[in-house]
């Protein structure tokens, strides 16, 4: 199997590729990574110009000796190249596996909107740099090689619908032509290094748009590195997520292990069937 890694948003190092690359080769002997020498491009803050972010991933996608996708860490940057990036994908690219989460939502939105079957919310290269992120990096490799589920989100329901996201990031595509149909799907949200004004912003926008269209109920990942803001804001992560679900008529069904960390989990987007 080979698994080709791109950056659409913001450059790794290296050294990140070298230490992945020993964790493929000791557990996952039959597998090759192919890393785009645009992983490691710096243009200001981005992983390379857009022109060369887009055609690294373009080009990836279409190899037909390419079995999966593997984003190698978010940052900022994928909603710039997302949409034509997705148009300018062939049928090699549809039998592919996508994974990685944060700023990649955008990716994973568009992929998803356009009827690609294999895309999920899960553990990125970058990840590598993090408290267990050997884990992290596992976990990636075993759903991407063998769809484990044990790498999966223990909460999942058999016969629904899911996706995922960065709710900061899913509130900033809503509206855009990357916005996929989650009509009928379990929303998971997990956000990191904002105000929980922000948060809160956020959710109402988020919940707003999804609400009328059907979303079938919502689960909070952990909301993590929150800013201490000037003065308190007076409700926590889950006060904000329950009050705006109430507030909105979506069902709240609890807390979900996903977030910006080692613990990461993977959740593969649309219909679930439990192995």
């Amino acid at each position: 199997m080979r698994i080709g890694i791109v950056a659409p948003s913001t450059p790794i190092l290296p050294d990140d590729a070298e230490a992945v690359r020993a964790i493929a080769a000791i557990g996952y002997p039959g597998v090759e990574l192919i890393f785009d020498e645009q992983c490691f491009a710096v243009h200001g803050h981005f992983a390379g110009e857009d022109g060369h972010r887009f055609a690294a991933l373009v080009e990836m996608a279409n190899r037909p000796d390419i079995d999966a996708l593997w984003f190698a860490r978010g940052g900022y940057g994928a909603c710039r190249i997302a949409a034509d990036a997705v148009a300018a994908m062939t049928p090699a690219a549809r039998g592919k596996a996508f994974l990685g989460y944060s700023d990649q939502g955008n990716l994973l939105a568009c992929l998803y909107r356009e009827g690609f079957d294999h895309v999920a919310h899960g553990p990125m290269v970058a990840d590598i740099r993090r408290e267990g992120g050997e884990g992290a990096v596992q976990r990636a490799l075993d759903w991407l090689v063998a769809r484990d589920p044990a790498a999966c989100e223990p909460g999942l329901e058999h016969g629904a619908r899911h996706a995922a996201f960065n709710l900061m990031t899913l509130s900033m595509l809503l509206g855009t032509p990357l916005e996929p149909d989650l009509s009928g799907h379990v929303l998971l949200v997990e956000e990191v290094s904002e105000y929980l004004y922000a948060f809160d912003r956020a959710f109402f926008h988020v919940a707003s748009v999804l609400a009328p269209r059907g979303l079938a109920g919502l689960r909070l990942g952990r909301v993590s590195d929150i800013p201490k803001n000037d003065r308190p804001f007076g409700l926590e992560a889950e006060d904000i997520a329950r009050g705006w679900c109430a507030r909105t008529g979506i069902s709240w069904l609890g807390r979900a292990d996903i977030g910006h960390d080692a613990a990461n989990k993977v959740v593969p987007f649309g219909l679930h069937r439990a192995r």
